[in-house]
C-alpha cells in the first residue's frame, strides 16, 4: 500500500510538473494509471465520483506538504485546473566551501549507528551528485589541510541516543533511569531534554530535571533502561543552545577553575599528558603531573583506574575514592 501511495504521488507531481496549462481533476483522474483503475477514466457513479475526490486532495496536501508548489487556476468556463510550474519548484543552487562540506559529511557519520543512517547516507549521495566535494566513504576531506591518517568518528552506540535525539527535536518530556557514578543503583529521573552534546567522546543530553527544579546534565552510558516519551509540554524555558552547550562543558569538566596535581603511571594516560600544564619524571614508573581542575574531572579520572593517584587537592582526592568504593561496590 505504502509503495502504491507512493508511486500514485509520484506520477501525479510528475503531471502536474510537465504540464503547459492547468489540467482538471477530470483531466488528471484520465492521466494517471492509479486513478483509472481505481476509478475509471471518466465520470461514474456518485459515490465513485467522492472517492476520488477525496484521493485526489489527500494526495494534493501530500505533495504541498512535502514542499511541491501546486497552483489552482480558473479557466474561462470556471473550470479549476492545477499545475505546478517548473519556476517555482527549483531549489536554487547549493553552494558549499571545502570547510563546510567536512563538517556536513561529518555530520553525517553520527548516524551510522542511528535509524537515521539511510537517509544521511542518501542525503550525501545527492550532494555528490550535484558536485559537492564530499568524500566517499573510506576516504579524507579536502578542506586545504595537510591530510591525515585518522578519520574522525563520532560514535553514537547509546541506546538512549535516538528516544532522546527524537524528544529534543519534538519537545517531549522525558522519563528514565539514571546511575551516577558514586551511586550503586539508579534513580528515575524525569527530565525536559535540550540538547545532545558531545564531548571526549561521550554524549550528554543537557536539560531541566522536574524532581530537582534545576538544570542537569547526564551521561547517556549511564541511563539504564528504556528512555520513555511522556505527554504535556515543557514547563522550563530552553536557554540558547551556546549557553547550553557551555553548561555541558563545564559539567563534563572542559571549565577549569584550578589545578590539580596526580601521580600517573609512566608511558600511560595519554589525553590527561595532553592536558597537563607540567610534567615531572619521578624516575620510579611514574610522573607527576599538573593538570587543569574543573567540574567532572574525577569522573574522568575515574576511568584510569589504577594507573592515577591524585595528590591534590585534597576533595579530588576524596571524590575519586568514593567513585573507585561505588564501582567497587557494582
Amino acid at each position: 500500500m505504502a509503495i502504491a501511495k507512493a508511486e500514485r504521488l509520484m506520477n501525479l507531481a510528475l503531471c502536474l510538473l510537465g504540464t503547459r496549462r492547468p489540467l482538471t481533476k477530470r483531466e488528471l483522474r484520465g492521466s494517471i494509471e492509479a486513478y483509472v483503475e481505481a476509478f475509471g477514466s471518466g465520470s461514474g457513479a456518485a459515490h465513485s465520483e467522492d472517492s476520488f475526490n477525496r484521493m485526489f486532495e489527500r494526495d494534493k496536501d501530500d505533495l504541498r506538504e512535502l514542499g511541491l508548489v501546486i497552483e489552482t487556476v480558473e479557466g474561462i468556463e470556471g473550470d479549476i485546473g492545477y499545475l505546478a510550474r517548473r519556476d517555482s519548484n527549483r531549489l536554487p543552487p547549493i553552494t558549499l566551501d571545502a570547510e563546510e562540506a567536512a563538517a556536513l559529511g561529518l555530520a553525517a557519520k553520527v548516524w551510522q549507528q542511528a535509524r537515521l543512517a539511510g537517509a544521511a547516507s542518501g542525503a550525501l549521495q545527492k550532494l555528490r551528485a550535484a558536485g559537492m566535494p564530499l568524500a566517499a566513504d573510506g576516504e579524507e576531506y579536502d578542506t586545504g589541510q595537510p591530510h591525515s591518517a585518522l578519520e574522525p568518528r563520532i560514535p553514537t552506540h547509546e541506546a538512549a541516543f535516538e528516544p532522546l535525539m527524537l524528544a529534543c527535536r519534538d519537545r517531549r518530556p522525558v522519563v528514565f533511569d539514571y546511575r551516577k557514578s558514586t551511586a550503586a543503583h539508579p534513580e528515575q529521573r524525569q527530565v525536559e531534554p535540550w540538547i545532545l552534546e558531545c564531548w571526549r567522546g561521550h554524549w550528554y543530553v543537557a536539560g531541566f530535571d522536574r524532581d530537582r527544579k534545576a538544570e542537569r546534565v547526564f551521561r547517556l552510558s549511564r541511563i539504564t533502561g528504556k528512555v520513555r516519551s511522556r505527554q504535556g509540554k515543557f514547563t522550563a524555558p530552553v536557554p540558547d543552545h551556546v549557553t547550553v552547550r557551555e553548561t555541558v562543558e563545564s559539567w563534563a569538566g572542559e571549565t577549569a577553575t584550578g589545578t590539580a596535581r596526580i601521580r600517573l603511571r609512566a608511558e600511560h594516560g595519554y589525553p590527561l599528558r595532553a592536558r597537563a600544564l607540567s610534567v615531572d619524571d619521578l624516575g620510579d614508573g611514574w610522573d607527576e603531573l599538573e593538570i587543569p581542575y574543573g567540574h567532572g574531572l574525577d569522573a574522568w579520572l575515574v576511568e584510569f583506574g589504577p594507573d592515577v593517584v591524585v595528590l591534590e587537592p585534597a576533595e579530588l582526592r576524596a571524590d575519586v575514592i568514593d567513585r573507585l568504593r561505588a564501582v567497587a561496590k557494582g
